[in-house]
């Protein structure tokens, strides 16, 4: 799991001034699917924009990869309907409509040349071989890879193959692309920097691209809109801000970065209690000693000396983490976790604060299952 320190990097550096299209392009309306017992995805509805960038985000088993091959058309639902500009395509093959795919496994022809691999598709569509060589040169030049054409697959990087299997899903200009966990294979150094080329990629395309990843910082780094899902359940759709910032359950809180998430009394509006006293808030609206979930990210918590504190603790362990130190801190009967560039020394006695903009308040979870599930997926 990524630290949060790398996480608010992340998003503060996402580009800015980038407009999504308001137009829908694929509308997904009251989807269930099954596989022999149990539904993999039971009523769900979802739309993707024109010019969106949209990552179905979750743990294995989830339904992110069933949402993306109904989309393609390599599933069809056993109900609910799939609009493509208000069209219903739920029966019309992945070959007739106008979306590619690009999987983890490249599945690039070892006989080939760069160059023949990326024209496979538009030889199949019988264009000429003037247009052929413009459009293989023109999706090289997009990912990176001009200069490449004679060049065998087995001699490529792996990140080299993966542009190249990126170049032929761009080559016939799909009017959507569809990712699937494609950069699964790839080492960390490499997997960072295909992140930014496929945003790259995808502003200059002006095109949808559905992405399904496990991985946080993939969604964060790259996407418009983030989808959280859970058994076949949406969690939570909103931009990566929304999603680590205002998580909207304990699921959520916990699956997209690292959360202190503890019980608490909402007494009135801007006012929590929990940890033993009462604290200040931003939030409103729950009904007055409603019982709630407070959350609390371990970078919002501040160490100061121990007579300055809102909370007197202990420090019971410390890990360097390369950007910062992680620290667990037990005060008021709570391990808090805490994330700080400065170091504390195991058994210092310290203060905690915990100021109104970094308190988070949410319903209480509804049942225990969730929680166990919840658990079960950062596990």
């Amino acid at each position: 799991m990524m630290n949060n320190g790398t996480f608010s990097h992340l998003l503060n550096n996402r580009k800015r001034g980038y407009k999504l299209g308001e137009q829908h392009i694929i509308d997904l309306i009251n989807i269930t699917k099954s596989f022999g017992e149990g539904d993999v995805l039971h009523d769900f509805s979802l739309y993707v924009r024109e010019n969106e960038f949209l990552t179905l985000l979750g743990p294995s088993g989830c339904g992110k990869t069933t949402t993306l091959r109904i989309i393609g058309g390599f599933e069809t639902p056993d109900k609910g309907q799939v609009l493509y500009r208000n069209r219903d395509i739920a029966d019309v093959p992945p070959n007739k409509r106008n979306f590619n795919t690009v999987f983890q496994k490249y599945s690039l022809f070892p006989h080939m040349n760069i160059f023949e691999n990326i024209a496979f598709g538009l030889r199949i569509k019988k264009m000429s071989e003037d247009k052929i060589r413009d459009k293989v040169t023109w999706a090289l030049k997009l990912v990176n890879l001009s200069g490449y054409e004679k060049r065998k697959p087995d001699s490529l990087s792996g990140g080299q193959q993966q542009r190249v299997a990126i170049a032929r899903a761009i080559v016939c200009e799909p009017e959507m692309l569809l990712f699937d966990e494609p950069l699964g294979a790839l080492d960390l150094k490499l997997r960072q920097e295909m992140q930014r080329e496929l945003k790259n990629l995808q502003q200059s395309l002006g095109i949808s691209f559905v992405y399904v990843t496990h991985d946080q910082e993939e969604a964060l780094t790259m996407s418009d809109t983030v989808v959280v899902m859970s058994d076949g359940i949406i969690q939570q759709v909103g931009t990566p801000v929304d999603i680590y910032n205002e998580p909207k359950n304990r699921f959520v809180a916990k699956f997209i970065g690292e959360s202190n998430i503890v019980d608490g009394v909402m007494k009135d509006d801007f006012k929590a209690y929990f940890a033993g006293m009462d604290f200040v808030c931003v939030d409103s609206g729950f009904g007055r000693n409603e019982e709630v979930d407070v959350v609390i990210r371990p970078e919002d918590i501040k160490i100061v000396p121990e007579n300055e504190g809102m909370l007197r603790g202990v420090v019971k362990s410390v890990f360097f983490k390369g950007v910062h130190y992680e620290m667990t801190i037990e005060s008021a009967g709570i391990s808090w976790l805490v994330q700080s560039t400065l170091s504390e020394n195991v058994g210092d006695r310290v203060g905690i604060n915990i100021y109104p903009n970094d308190i988070h308040i949410m319903k209480k979870s509804d049942s225990q299952a969730e929680r166990e599930e919840e658990e079960e997926a950062e596990s």
